[in-house]
Parts: structure tokens; sequence; C-alpha cells
């Protein structure tokens, strides 16, 4: 059989140059006439890609697709955007986590690195209800993870196993990492596996690598041309080396860099860090703040490699004197077309917003109405899982009104209605409009944007001052 195969399965090499005649084909072009996608192959198009392209008898094995060249095949969407550009469409699911097995065993023997230390990437575009026979193919790349974010998986990787070993395998989210994640994997109304060390039962998860970090890779590969990756050297400017990550975990050594200046006034930091806000820039706390973490390094710490790859975020949060926070918190304005086409809630583009890792950096009035702001905490922080939930039923609720051309204020939630969330314009940008996703012979949609209350912003504060 290895005789008959157009390439040499023992190569990596080889199997990726063989791939690139895949490229703006779909296996419909490969398939015999009579080939029937086998019930229960349901989300299996790499199966289908093995079996029609490569060859390969499908098979059961945990070992790597290609496991005489150490490789494993991973396919995954792509979808265009209102500009037609190619855009991530999801994550890249690794292996599902077996909690009973996965506490015993390290990193470099986990079933997840030794599957996924070498992966072809074939990137196809996404089209709703076509049958995978159908799908174009787009983007070939041989892969493996450069040495830094190596450090940072290996730690991901420690946190989720610590967590199933602290019996809280259910209290797993995609927000207690940075890179790899533990996403939810299977349909709602699916069995609950047992963990080992609680009675608790947990949904399934799988190890993935998460939206934000896909989104670097292919940016990359776009911009670039290239299909190495382990070669790659992102054009972005990095927070930390691979050798800092060899003591200090990443978020410790943002958080240590802030601590020098806890307690002094802004005015004393920016002067200290040569950050100029003579203007009174209205983002000068996000100056100061970027500046203090960057160390030079880059002017927006949301901009560098590491937050771009996590899909980081910092948020400056200013407290007042008497413990109040008068401003809401402002995010992305809502992709209306993103929320018509897309009816799973942990696909959508505001879960992956909600339940990625922020940074808060806090600063708290002196004295009443002086203005007058000390650096007064920093933390990183994940949602819990029980406003993600209240967070689901705001995201319906939006995606309701989305399909029923309800786009305006009065059918959204508010901030007076006390449930965390609400929608209303950036300030400004109020008689903006949009393309509505109902197309033609509707009129097009106000911009509107995800808030959380500044009574929530308040709860978070609280909940983890100093």
């Amino acid at each position: 059989m290895s005789q008959q195969l157009p390439y040499d399965k023992t190569s990596a090499e080889s199997i990726w140059q063989y791939s690139a005649g895949l490229l703006n084909h779909t296996l419909r072009d490969f398939a015999s006439a009579d080939y029937v996608e086998k019930k229960g192959d349901k989300g299996k198009l790499g199966k289908m890609v093995e079996e029609i392209y490569f060859l390969v008898k499908n098979n059961n094995r945990a070992e790597a697709d290609f496991s005489e060249a150490g490789m494993e095949l991973k396919c995954t969407p792509l979808k265009q955007g209102a500009k037609e550009q190619l855009l991530i469409k999801e994550r890249l699911v690794c292996n599902m986590i077996d909690y009973m097995a996965v506490v015993n065993e390290e990193f470099e023997q986990s079933h997840f690195y030794t599957k996924c230390q070498l992966i072809l990437l074939l990137f196809y575009l996404y089209v709703k209800d076509a049958n995978k026979l159908d799908l174009e193919f787009l983007l070939s790349i041989l892969w493996s993870f450069p040495a830094k974010d190596l450090e940072i998986i290996r730690t991901d990787y420690n946190k989720i196993i610590n967590k199933i070993k602290a019996g809280k395998a259910h209290e797993l989210s995609e927000g207690d990492t940075m890179y790899l994640g533990a996403c939810r994997k299977g349909q709602k109304g699916d069995a609950l596996r047992k963990q080992p060390y609680s009675t608790e039962m947990a949904v399934g998860r799988a190890f993935s690598l998460k939206p934000a970090y896909m989104r670097v890779v292919l940016e990359w590969a776009l911009k670039t041309g290239k299909n190495h990756l382990n070669t790659i050297q992102p054009e972005l400017s990095s927070l930390v080396s691979s050798e800092d990550l060899q003591t200090k975990s990443f978020e410790e050594i943002v958080l240590n860099r802030f601590e020098p200046y806890l307690g002094l006034n802004y005015n004393a930091i920016a002067s200290a860090l040569h950050v100029d806000i003579s203007n009174n820039p209205k983002n000068k706390f996000a100056m100061i703040a970027s500046a203090i973490a960057c160390q030079g390094r880059a002017f927006n710490v949301n901009m560098t490699e590491e937050f771009l790859k996590a899909g980081l975020m910092m948020k400056t949060i200013r407290v007042q004197a008497n413990g109040n926070i008068k401003e809401a918190m402002a995010f992305e304005n809502i992709d209306y077309q993103e929320v018509y086409d897309n009816d799973e809630w942990t696909e959508s583009r505001l879960y992956e917003i909600f339940s990625s890792r922020f940074l808060f950096v806090v600063f708290k009035e002196q004295n009443e109405g002086q203005g007058d702001y000390l650096l007064d905490n920093i933390f990183f922080w994940t949602m819990p899982q029980a406003d993600l939930n209240v967070a689901e039923e705001y995201w319906e609720h939006i995606r309701q009104n989305v399909l029923e051309d309800h786009v305006d204020h009065e059918y959204f939630w508010k901030a007076d209605t006390q449930k965390n969330f609400h929608v209303r314009p950036k300030a400004g940008k109020a008689t903006d409009r949009t393309d509505n996703p109902l197309g033609e012979g509707h009129a097009p949609c106000k911009k509107f944007c995800y808030w959380f209350n500044n009574d929530y912003v308040r709860k978070i504060v609280n909940t983890n001052a100093r």
C-alpha cells in the first residue's frame, strides 16, 4: 500500500507538498462517482479528506493521523467577511479531554501534545448547509508551535489539569487560559461525564486553540504567503520572551510590572514613564497602563502579540472617591450579520469576547470631584459561569431582535434592567448606520454596542479588591 501512495507517508514535508494539489479544489474533484458520505460522518471532514485525497483508510486510533510522519491533519473553516476578506470561523478543536486519564499525563507525554505538536492545517471556505464534497480548500500550512507559544500553552495545559485535580472539571472555562482552551464539546442535553476527584458531573470538553490564536496564524499566513509556521516570527510587538517564561507565568510577569506603581498618582506615573498626557486625551489612563505593561515594547498593550493571540483585553476602570463607578464599559459594535448567521452561543463573537481573559487596571479617586486618581489595583479576571449564563440570555435576546428586524433601542436590554449587560450606541455614534442582514427591502440598522453595566463593573472591582 505504501508504494502506491503519491507521497512519502513517513515525511511531513512530502505530505504537505502533496496537499497543495487540493487547494482551489473540492473533494468532489477527487472522489469516485459513486462515493457516498458515510452515516455518522457529520462534522468529520478530516476523515473524508484522509480517505478521498490522501487514500488513507479511516481508523479510530488515538495517535496522530499521519503517525509515521508524526503529524496530525486538521481541517478548519474560514468565512468571508463583509469586505470578502477571509476570517476565522471558529476555534481549532484538538482532542477530547478524558478527565479520568488526563490527570496522569505530563504535558510532553500528553495525548494533546504527542498528537498536535506538528499539524497539517487545511483551511476551507465554509458554506452553510453545503455538501462536504463541495467545500473548497484554500490554504495548506505545515505548522508547529513556536517556542514561546509552547511555554504559554504548557502553562495553559497545567492550569486545566490542576483544576481537574482540584475536583473542579465542572468549573472549567475557556477564560482560565491564554492560547489553549478547554472548550465545551457536544450538544445541549448530552450526557455529563465523570471526573476523578469529585462526584460532580461535568460537561464534555476538548483541548482547543482559541479563535484569537488561529486569527493571528491566518492573518500572518495571508500577509506573508508563508506556509511553514514553525519558523514564523510575527511582526507584532511582544511583551515577554521565551526566557522570561522559564521562571514565571505570563500573568505573573505582567502583574509584577505594575507593582512598583501601585498607590501612585497617575500624573506621577505618566511623568516617570514619559507618557505625554499634556493634552488630556480621553484614553490617558489606558496610555499609562499600556506604558507600564509594555515597558517600551509597544504603545497599546491590546495590540501586542500575546494579547492578540490570547484574545486578552486590558480595560481601565476609574472609581470615584465615594466608591461609585460612573461609566459603563463598552466593547465592540454588534456585527448583525454575524449574529444573524450564527445560531450557536458558544460559537458567537460575543461568547468569544465574554469568555476571554481580561486585565483590569483600576484607578481610584482620593478626594471627591478632584480627579486625583491613584493606581489602586490590577488583576486578571474571567467571567464566572453564572454570569456567562446571563450573557447567553443577553445574546439570545439580541439575536431574536435581529431576526425580527427590531434593531432599535426600545427592544434591547437597558442599563436600568440591572441584568449586568445592556445595548446602546457608543458616544457620538447614535446616527451611524450599517447593512441590515435581512437584505433588500429592510432599512439599514443603527449601530449598537455591547456594554457591561456600571454596577456590574463595580461588582467585579469590589470582588477583586486588594
